[in-house]
């Protein structure tokens, strides 16, 4: 697969990333976070598909400082996702945050970037787009059916440039009191827009996948790629 690497901050080492390239460039760079199974097929689909919409997609192994190049199939049994589980509990996260820092960073200068850059994740890393809306100098981010996002509303005075939730209503790992808390400790904040999709469950927007949908998933990526294009280009 087409891969770049990026320096730690930390200067503990260096990671790998997935890197899809638009057609035209300068183009504007967007950060595709990875859900709890690695950098697998799924993310590199995703980063094509922005490619595609004229963006430099960039996708980092932030599982790198378990165990470099994790790729998992949530829809290959349940081991891969006791492993999935085990890896995003053994993360620690603000070491993630960092080195997302550093890719965002890095795809400023990247040749054929201008300089602009948005996270979008998923999942796990929908909760980091989050952590990053909060956290980085990120031109937007994208959180698409973020995980524990109500235990992080304290920091939601950091976000400072566009921010989209995307959340499923059914999401079994965000029930309805903690989608309460989030709609209500988001209302009114100028730089976040929260869309709660009606009777779809976590993971709606992975195609092919268990929960895909696609009528949701269309609304939120038509969102998402309203946003980038206004941001970053």
């Amino acid at each position: 697969m087409p891969e770049i690497e990026i320096a730690a901050a930390d200067g503990s080492g260096r990671f790998g990333a997935y890197l899809a390239m638009p057609k035209a460039t300068p183009a504007g760079a967007v950060v595709m976070i990875q859900e709890i199974f690695g950098v697998n097929d799924a993310m590199r689909q995703l980063s094509d598909w922005v490619a595609e919409m004229g963006f430099i997609a960039i996708s980092p192994d932030l599982f790198w400082r378990q165990e470099p190049g994790v790729s998992l199939d949530p829809d290959a049994g349940q081991a891969q996702w006791d492993r999935a589980f085990a890896l995003m509990n053994g993360m620690d996260q603000d070491k993630a945050v960092e080195d997302l820092k550093a890719t965002v960073a890095h795809a400023r200068t990247l040749p054929g970037s201008n300089g602009k850059v948005a996270t979008m994740g998923f999942c796990l890393g929908g909760r980091l787009a989050y952590m990053m809306a909060a956290r980085s100098d990120a031109d937007a981010n994208i959180s698409y059916y973020g995980v524990g996002l109500e235990g992080l509303l304290g920091e939601a005075d950091g976000i400072k440039s566009p921010l989209i939730l995307h959340i499923a209503e059914k999401d079994k790992f965000v029930p309805p009191e903690a989608q309460a808390k989030i709609l209500a400790g988001l209302s009114g904040h100028s730089q976040v827009a929260v869309h709660v999709y009606p009777g779809v469950d976590h993971a709606f927007a992975r195609m092919g996948g268990h929960s895909w949908d696609a009528r949701a998933a269309t609304i939120a990526n038509g969102r998402s790629a309203e946003l980038l294009a206004k941001t970053i280009g």
